[in-house]
């Protein structure tokens, strides 16, 4: 069911025109995001004033253009209510009439997941434009091509993460009625530990070495680290392997979820 592609890219184009359906409440959504933005801003300025200009290896710019590139990154890879939807087509029996046809739901999540991020792509130049403004010289990009392609490998599983751990919490409902305290206890977990709140290296060695071992900080610290240069050789590589381990492992893990789903869901006559 999965080899289809021009029925993919069908969904795919029907989820760029609903985006741009409901366009205006896309666009204020995109932009109030970019509140937290500058209040983190605020806030580790007042943290380098009482500190110094150095901040773990970061000077007071490079610790706005991290945070400017999470912002990015999180627009490019973060799901937007995926896991309501795909719980709502479960709990309310809608996925009855996809189990008819022939495709694989988890591919058709996946099509309309990667078009609402590729209409949110225009609003990540947002924050870039902002930055070169108010701090024009902290701009940067990956050093050379090998570094340009880790980052795009590891954007793309970065994305691919939290999609699939979004899929892996939906189908949950098959037999969960309500699945909002599982999704606020992991996400919460997610929020502080994925480099949104603080770059991981501000951490002690030892910790940084176990959150690293976790799926969250290849979700938005990893691609802007290896963006920024911050990691690179050995580190570089090992870090790769790790995303692309948790990558198959949530990949896995979401189809056996799923299975074993469908076959309760038909148990029970949905």
């Amino acid at each position: 069911m999965i080899g289809r592609p021009r029925l993919y890219s069908t969904v795919f184009s029907l989820g760029v025109q609903n985006a741009f359906v409901y366009r205006w409440n896309f666009f204020i959504r995109a932009a109030f995001g970019l509140i937290p933005l500058v209040a983190t801003v605020w806030i580790w300025r007042a943290i380098f004033d009482a500190r110094g200009s150095d901040v773990s290896g970061y000077s007071f710019g490079e610790m706005v253009f991290y945070f400017v590139a999470v912002t990015v990154v999180e627009s490019l890879v973060s799901p937007a209510d995926d896991e309501w939807q795909i719980a709502a087509d479960i709990r309310e029996g809608r996925i009855s009439s996809f189990l008819l046809r022939p495709l694989d739901y988890r591919a058709y999540r996946a099509s309309l997941f990667v078009s609402s991020r590729v209409v949110y792509a225009g609003v990540a130049l947002v924050p870039l434009v902002a930055m070169a403004w108010w701090l024009p010289g902290q701009m940067r990009l990956p050093a050379d091509g090998v570094a340009w392609a880790a980052f795009g490998g590891s954007l793309l599983m970065a994305a691919a993460i939290q999609f699939l751990i979004a899929f892996v919490l939906a189908t949950l409902a098959f037999w969960v009625l309500e699945i909002s305290t599982l999704v606020f206890i992991l996400y919460s977990f997610e929020y502080f530990l994925s480099g949104r709140i603080f770059p991981i290296d501000v951490m002690p060695a030892g910790l940084k070495t176990v959150l690293m071992a976790l799926p969250f900080p290849y979700e938005l610290y990893f691609p802007v680290a290896i963006w920024m240069g911050k990691v690179t050789g050995a580190a570089l590589w090992s870090g790769l392997a790790v995303q692309a381990g948790w990558t198959l492992a949530l990949l896995a893990l979401s189809g056996w979820l799923w299975r074993r789903g469908v076959r309760h869901y038909g148990a029970y006559g949905g």
